[in-house]
């Protein structure tokens, strides 16, 4: 009804159900969603920002008084839940109640916070239709004769009813009842010979009766067929739906006079009669073993059907019960009773579900909670009714003592049952992975209880056990055995798979064999049965799951697999050793394939004989399966089977722990309709029934068929060498598994001990100890002595040049340790440069905050420099630096060039170029540890290069016997946490181990302020709902360790930080406290002053209530505010991202690490952050000279508890990733000249940290061996197999075959090569770029050939002219230049979150070109991506960019920040496309366009206007298109003619010519007065004959002339410009010479520009050759000169 009438509004409206399920997607598309309590309680159990919960603004609950029933404990908890969150929220939502009348209407509206003026009660007396009600008593006794009474009865009031002409009701109370009842009054009917006459008056031709005869023949319910002949109908809950409906549609449209009933149709359908008749008052109920007499709810519900609105002007309804309840019913209907609560008997589940849901998480909060619930206002009304004494109540009046009673009592049980963690010292409630599988499965605490039980007691459980387990379950329980189902119920039970536990009469053992019948397709022909079976179907695949997460939860690997596949079976109904082809409903296959499929029976495995169909030809299979035609679709079939390719490696990590490297490959053929958008996989590593690990894994068909790559620490036992196993199994799919047995004999472990330095008691230096007063005056304003750790350093810091590794907690000073290194290298050498590499942007920007202040200022004046992906200096300003401070990419590329041999510079790059990098003689590595993430491989061949440099200089100095020089090596410093082989990495930096001198590896322990930690767990496997149940305990963290000191929240997104600064301030309110977090001094007016001075909107809302928001998506300006107010004391809380850990020095006394977890862009899915990282995070606890110790509160998933625990003080030893960039790195070496052969690729790996590991952890690196001769054979496999790959991507060539076994072959870097070095990209890049450049010239050159041949075709003769291309031309190369720059390896791991592919597709629609670029040589639409591909990353990449120029409003504002990343890596991605194409540029037509296309790129990069823009003009700031369009006849002036004009006569001109507003008139005039005016001069052509070639040389000259207006506004600012000059063939577009010049900012500027090439290539083409000056800055200034080479 509701999707009808709301329909033409706009308005969609879904059904939520058990009947019908909504994906997320489809719940948030509809306006109205139509529930019931249960499913609402489920879905609003899942809290967190974006949940249905919060979306809801309206709550309808229809029959409210449903209170008093057992069920009303749900709504209870529901409107419970809804007001707490409104508080909590302070978000208005409106609640409407509705119900029949009831005496303590009062009560239900305070219990829904209703108002007075919200408050409706209307009496019986305005009922719409009038109610005639006739009651009536049976006198006999015997059931037999009182039920034969009752038939007469109710006979009698439904024929006088039918004489009338009214329809009748007839509801019973059972569900065999309404066919019983229907067959005795059609009996009596027949009997009476009223049969034809009344029930079946309408069954003549056209009645309403024979319009569904063919309806009802093709139910499967016979009995609806058998009463319908009779004109009776029968409708309760055991039917199915569409049966249940037929009837409905058929007592409407009046083709069933008489309808046979249970009380559930008139709760749950509105679907009146004139006549309602009661047969009865006698309801079984199950908790009491017995017969109870109708509540009298229910029977003002039924009589409410009665009489139809619009229809009639009366109804009739009639009570039959006996004549001992008669009267009861009569004083019951005169004297109303109040409806009461049951809310006690469900207060454990209702309780434990707000513990999981992070709403209650103490005793006190619970027995809050209970205040919301209708049991609570009851309790306060009627003590006595629920157990209170008047006394208890005069004591208490509010019950508070009474409602934690009841609370502590449910809290004893589910702790008792391990649902959750109950302390009742602090009376703090915890979750547990028990409750949450209840909460999530709504499983009742009771099955909880049975299913611990026997899991407890039963070791190798069975099948059958499980089956038998599942079906004791509370939910089974009034599942009651009836005598005539006995027979076909031991039927059922001979063809069961499994052995059934229990007698059939018990409710368990008859579950066990319907739900076996049904899994195997049975045939039941009991009604009573089918019903049943369907129930137990419904429910069965919840609890079977529920069962199942248990199982993993303890680690039962045998139990888990047999359970999943149980849950599999009943979803499927299928077994698991039938053909798994059988799950493919919608092909119908025929039975006899399906045989033929299952020839062997139980034995055969249906997966393996589907699998081996795939290796027969379609005719083989055709005739095993004794169908010829149907071979190819069989192996259609079965190539859809989601199958998963696994391989594993095992590396051992210590000597307990190994890590497993899990690879999945999905091999099969994806298909929407079986397969739908995403499908999941169950995966764990086991061993002897154990499960060590298991995760639940996704596989996304924007995806398919992406490898997914796993890596888990799972524990190593000594002496325990038995097998271990990976298992994949399909969530979904039955028999869709896979098991690769895992095997450690070959392993060897080490036994090597974590080197530990102890801190000796030493008396703290002073400051004065640095013997230098320009030192000594830059610390003693902050402190007067270095601390213990400095102490200990000092000398050999200061007072020699060792290399120095200290591993030291965060907070120790090691940043004052790497000062001291400096400044002894700048006291003894003042000119030589000291480097400090940050791993992070921010940590650059930070260090170089300081170090400005302190260094760069009076005494020292010292030039400190940073150098980032941000920053872009000249050489001259490096060159007279004395501290750079840069990330390890751009320190990686300054010094690839070191050498600068002439065969590896690119060309136009001086030899001087980088000869600063020798002068470097302190290297300090901050975070050293990092070498053991992604990033190490970069800091891996830093080192390695720096000791190579410093050897080969140590080197020269012995040749010129200069033992001054021969001492300027440089120095390595490196910085860390606490390492566990930092043995090793000394010994790699080149400290000599013999001497302890230079290795300092502290205790984590040894910190200024110690740190207590605190480690709690979080059920869940959902990432957000996990995190939403983190804010409750945060916000108890912080009022417990922390309630007046700084905090910081360290969480893994922005979206987090927001979302949990939100939840803080909700609960700070629900304190009445929200201003809690604002510093003892802060003014709140001034706190709006400042938060009004924001951009970020989120981040103004919180900072008023003193929480500030810390990300990468903030201004940097929003930044500095929330850093001073936070170091200031102004605000109190700092939620942040992780990177402020590494970047930001703001210490607080209270971390808390929410979640351990973060979203990883190139797997598409959540990956726990390195231990190294938490650490990091956790430093920032503890003040210096403020705290006497930090506290640190982590948060994690409750299975990784136990593993934080033990290795958060115990860290894994440091392993080299240097593989994963060793390409790279072997291939700068390469471009370089340092690597020139095989053996100087060994030579250069022998300096890696990676040999250094291959020996000491040989199994790790697939070595056989740690000694020298194993380790020398795997480095050479791995250079031979380094070098073999960058051939494979063209990145070299060498001069003879791998095969030949010749370690000295040559290898030479090719210009893709030097691509990759230059411009620091992926050795796969530049081959991707040079593919698409080719394409595009192809492109660009068959548009030309075509524009050639039509002009031939008139006879128009060749010009200068023929050298522009259309204009349409140009943009559709412009956007594939974009798409070729979108569509490579730096961008594969540009994140796609979750439902990102949605928001793609919106912006996909405002773009220009889509996720398409038009086709060059056409101009159309291409078709190079479909909508399938808006998940990939390259698209997104392409749409960012699209959105940027043609500034378009992001969706989101991560996009901001992604477009940002993007942008930043474009100048350097173009340059290196630039590079690659000037290679080729002479071989094919078109290259002068390609080349050209570049230029304008950057113009379009740099002015936001394409060239298809109406007018270049419209760059001008005031004048847009539409005026434009104005004042276009009026032969308007050229950005060039503008440029040349005066001052005062370009304003004058702006303002009356052009039209430009007198605000915009300045901005106007300063953007054309700050473009140089660039011109050719003094233009010559000459040729001589070349005694080299014997061919003719043409050298074309000419000056390039700039000038710079002096006297322009902002002129300060301008930048160098940069300018494109080629020259080029007219016709056949093609290049002859170019140059890329740079012009420095002066007031004129005039070079000399020279040409040279072959004048007979050039005659061959045509008489004009075309001079194009192309500028990067303003599109409409090119200048474009045709030269006559014939002159």
């Amino acid at each position: 009804k509701f999707a009808s009438k709301l329909g033409p509004l706009g308005l969609t409206v879904r059904e939520l159900t058990g009947d019908t399920q909504l994906s997320r997607a489809e719940a948030d598309a509809c306006d109205v969603i139509v529930t019931t309590p249960e499913k609402w309680d489920v879905v609003t159990r899942k809290g967190g920002d974006g949940s249905l919960a919060r979306a809801c603004g309206l709550l309808i609950i229809d029959e409210v008084h449903l209170l008093a029933d057992d069920r009303g404990s749900v709504i209870e908890s529901v409107v419970a839940r809804l007001h707490r969150l409104v508080e909590s929220t302070q978000r208005s939502v409106r609640v409407v109640g509705l119900s029949a009348t009831l005496p303590n209407y009062a009560d239900v509206a305070r219990f829904l916070r209703v108002g007075e003026r919200g408050l409706f009660y209307f009496g019986p007396e305005h009922r719409p239709v009038p109610l005639q009600q006739t009651f009536i008593g049976v006198t006999a006794r015997d059931r037999f004769k009182q039920n034969k009474q009752m038939d007469e009865m109710c006979y009698e009031q439904v024929s006088e009813s039918l004489k009338k002409g009214y329809q009748c009701m007839v509801f019973v109370h059972s569900r065999k009842g309404t066919g019983d009842t229907a067959r005795a009054l059609s009996e009596i009917a027949r009997r009476k010979g009223e049969l034809d006459t009344l029930f079946l008056s309408e069954a003549g031709e056209g009645g309403a009766q024979s319009k569904f005869k063919d309806k009802v023949s093709k139910s499967r319910n016979r009995e609806v067929e058998n009463h319908f002949q009779n004109g009776f109908g029968i409708h309760h809950a055991g039917m199915l739906r569409p049966d249940r409906r037929l009837t409905e549609m058929m007592f409407d449209a009046g083709a069933i006079r008489v309808l046979c009933c249970t009380a559930t149709l008139a709760w749950g359908i509105n679907l009146p009669a004139h006549t309602v008749v009661i047969r009865g008052t006698e309801v079984y109920n199950p908790e009491k073993g017995g017969r109870v007499d109708l509540g009298i709810l229910d029977v003002q519900q039924i009589f409410g059907r009665a009489g139809r609105p619009q229809y009639d002007r009366s109804g009739e309804a009639v009570l039959i019960t006996t004549q001992k309840s008669l009267d009861k019913y009569l004083r019951l209907l005169v004297s109303a009773v109040p409806i009461e609560s049951n809310f006690v008997k469900a207060l454990a589940d209702h309780m434990n579900a707000e513990v999981v849901g992070g709403t209650v998480g103490t005793l006190s909060e619970a027995a809050e909670w209970l205040t919301y619930t209708y049991l609570y206002v009851r309790m306060c009304a009627n003590p006595v009714a629920y157990g209170i004494s008047y006394k208890v109540k005069e004591k208490d009046p509010l019950l508070k003592g009474h409602c934690r009673d009841l609370v502590e009592g449910a809290a004893k049980q589910l702790n008792i049952l391990r649902m959750l963690r109950y302390n009742q010292h602090s009376g703090n409630l915890g979750t547990t992975e028990n409750g949450r599988i209840a909460s999530h499965f709504y499983i009742q605490t009771e099955s909880v209880d049975t299913f611990n039980s026997l899991l407890d007691n039963r070791k190798d459980i069975s099948d059958a056990d499980l089956a038998h387990m599942m079906c004791c379950a509370t939910e089974f329980q009034n599942i009651k055995v009836r005598q005539e189902e006995l027979s076909e119920l031991d039927r059922l039970k001979n063809e069961c798979k499994w052995d059934i536990q229990v007698p059939v009469e018990e409710s368990s053992g008859k579950a066990c064999v319907l739900l076996q019948a049904y899994i195997s397709n049975a045939s039941i022909s009991s009604f009573t049965l089918i019903s049943d079976t369907n129930f137990i179907a419904s429910n069965a695949g919840r609890v079977s799951r529920a069962i199942f997460e248990m199982c993993i939860q303890r680690g039962d690997a045998s139990s888990a697999l047999k359970l999943v596949r149980l849950a599999k079976s009943i979803e499927k109904r299928c077994w698991q050793h039938q053909t798994p082809l059988r799950q493919f409903d919608g092909e119908r296959l025929p039975a006899n394939v399906i045989r033929a499929l299952e020839k062997d029976g139980v034995a055969a495995d249906g997966l393996e004989i589907a699998m081996s169909l795939l290796e027969m030809q379609p005719g083989e299979v055709g005739q095993l399966i004794h169908w010829a035609k149907g071979g190819s679709k069989i192996q259609r079939l079965a190539a859809m089977l989601p199958m998963i390719e696994v391989e594993c490696k095992v590396q051992p990590v210590t000597n307990s722990i190994l890590r497993f490297s899990i690879s999945l490959l999905p091999n099969f053929d994806w298909n929407v309709r079986y397969h739908g958008g995403a499908i999941s996989f169950w995966v764990w590593v086991e061993q002897n029934g154990k499960i060590y690990h298991c995760e639940n894994i996704r596989f996304a068909r924007r995806m398919h068929p992406q490898l997914l790559e796993l890596e888990w620490p799972i524990p190593s036992f000594d002496g325990n060498l038995a097998q271990y196993y990976v298992r994949v199994v399909s969530d979904s799919w039955v028999g869709c598994e896979s098991v690769l047995p895992v095997s450690f004999q070959h392993l060897r472990k080490s036994n090597k001990k974590m080197l530990k330095t102890d801190l000796l008691d030493l008396r703290p230096l002073p400051v004065t100890a640095l013997k230098e007063r320009s030192y000594e005056q830059i610390y003693e304003n902050k402190f007067k002595t270095f601390n213990p750790i400095q102490t200990q350093l000092f000398h050999v810091l200061y007072h020699t040049d060792k290399p120095v590794l200290l591993g030291a907690p965060t907070g120790s000073g090691k940043t004052i340790v790497a000062e001291l290194a400096i400044l002894r290298v700048k006291r003894l050498r003042p000119r030589s440069k000291c480097v400090y590499i940050a791993p992070l942007r921010s940590l650059a920007r930070e260090r170089l905050k300081e170090w400005t202040v302190k260094f760069c200022s009076e005494p020292l004046r010292w030039k400190v420099l940073e150098l980032t992906g941000d920053t872009n200096h000249n050489e001259r300003a490096i060159d007279e630096a004395d501290i750079l401070i840069c990330t390890p990419e751009k320190w990686d590329l300054i010094t690839r060039g070191w050498r600068n041999p002439s065969i590896s510079l690119p060309p136009g790059e001086s030899k001087s170029s980088h000869r600063y990098v020798k002068d470097v003689a302190l290297l300090v590595i901050d975070e050293i540890h990092l070498l053991g993430e992604e990033r190490g491989a970069v800091l891996e061949a830093l080192v390695s290069r720096t000791r190579l440099i410093s050897k080969m200089i140590r080197e020269d100095s012995d040749k010129e016997k200069t033992a001054e020089s021969a001492e300027e090596s440089t120095r390595i410093v490196g910085l860390s946490t606490a390492l566990a082989n930092a043995d090793d990495l000394a010994d790699w930096m080149g400290i000599d181990l013999k001497s302890p001198v230079g290795l300092y590896n502290f205790r984590p322990s040894v910190r200024p302020v110690p740190m207590v930690v605190h480690i709690q767990g979080f059920p869940g496997r959902h990432y957000c709902p996990r995190m939403a149940t983190m804010n409750k305990p945060c916000y108890a963290a912080i009022t417990e360790y922390s309630p007046n000191k700084p905090i910081i929240i360290f969480v893994a997104s922005r979206r987090q930080t927001r979302l949990t600064a939100m939840d803080l301030i909700n609960y700070a309110s629900g304190d009445d406290n929200p201003h809690s977090f604002l510093g003892v001094n802060s003014d709140f007016e001034e706190m709006e002053s400042v938060a009004q001075t924001l951009t970020d909107a989120a981040l103004r809302h919180t900072l008023t209530f003193g929480i500030g928001l810390h990300h990468a998506g903030l201004s940097s300006q929003d930044r500095d505010v929330v850093e001073k107010m936070f170091l200031a004391g102004d605000i109190q809380v700092l939620v942040a991202t992780a990177t402020l850990a590494w970047g930001v020095n703001l210490p607080a006394h209270l971390v808390i690490v929410k979640g351990t977890e973060y979203f990883d862009g190139k797997t598409h899915r959540y990956v726990d952050y390195p231990v190294t990282d938490v650490l990091q995070m956790m430093g920032r606890a503890g003040r210096p000279q403020f705290d006497k110790e930090g506290v640190a509160v982590i948060m994690v998933e409750e299975t990784k508890r136990n593993f934080y625990k033990k290795f958060l003080y115990e860290p894994f030893p440091l392993e080299s990733c240097f593989k994963e960039k060793m390409c790279e790195s072997i291939n700068a070496e390469i471009a370089s000249g340092t690597i020139q052969s095989l053996s100087d690729t060994v030579g250069y790996l022998s300096w890696t940290f990676f040999a250094r590991r291959v020996k000491e952890n040989p199994t790790y690196y697939g070595a056989l061996s740690g000694s020298d001769e194993d380790v020398r054979s795997l480095l050479l496999d791995t250079a031979k197999g380094a070098l073999k790959m960058l051939q494979g991507s063209e990145s070299i060539k060498h001069d003879q075959s791998f095969g030949l076994g010749n370690s000295e072959f040559g290898v030479t870097a090719t210009i893709l090569g030097r691509a990759s070095s230059k411009f620091y990209l992926s050795h796969k890049t530049p081959q991707q770029m040079r593919n698409g450049i080719h394409n595009l010239r192809k492109k660009i050159w068959r548009a030309i050939e075509l524009s050639i041949k039509e002009k031939n075709e008139n006879k128009i003769a060749p010009s200068a002219t023929d050298s522009y291309l259309p204009k349409n031309v140009v943009e559709a190369g412009i956007a594939e230049i974009l798409w070729i720059l979108s569509d490579n390896h730096e961008f594969d791991e540009m994140p796609v979150r979750h439902n990102e592919e949605i928001l793609n597709g919106e912006l996909c629609k405002i773009v220009p070109w889509g996720i398409n670029v038009p086709t060059v040589d056409t101009g159309r639409k291409g078709t190079m991506n479909s909508e399938e591909n808006l998940g990939d990353p390259h698209v997104k990449c392409f749409l960012l960019l699209q959105a940027h120029l043609f500034r378009c409003e992001l969706p989101i504002s991560d996009y901001i920040n992604d477009t940002r990343s993007v942008i930043d890596q474009v100048p350097r991605l173009l340059a290196a496309m630039q590079f690659i194409a000037e290679d080729d540029k002479h071989s094919v037509g078109g290259s002068l366009d390609v080349i050209c296309l570049f230029a304008k790129v950057r113009q379009v990069l740099s002015t936001y206007h394409t060239p298809m823009d109406i007018d270049p003009l419209n760059q001008i700031p005031g004048v847009v298109l539409k005026k434009g369009k104005q004042i276009s006849k009026q032969n308007l002036k050229t950005l060039q003619n503008l440029r040349e004009m005066r001052y005062s006569d370009l304003n004058a001109y702006l303002r009356d010519v052009m039209r430009v507003s007198k605000k915009s008139l300045p901005l106007a005039t300063n953007f054309l007065m700050k473009l140089s005016l660039v011109s050719i001069q003094n233009l010559s052509v000459n040729s001589k004959l070349s005694k080299s070639t014997e061919g003719t040389v043409c050298t074309v000259k000419f000056d390039l002339c700039g000038e710079h207006n002096g006297g322009s506004r902002n002129n300060s600012s301008q930048q160098d410009l940069s300018l494109l000059v080629i020259l080029g063939t007219s016709q056949s577009h093609t290049v002859l010479a170019m140059k890329n010049i740079f012009m420095r900012h002066s007031k004129s500027f005039k070079r000399l520009v020279e040409f040279k090439f072959d004048w007979k290539f050039s005659k061959n083409e045509s008489d004009f050759i075309i001079l194009r000056v192309v500028r990067d800055d303003v599109r409409g200034m090119d200048i474009d000169v045709p030269v006559n080479i014939n002159t």
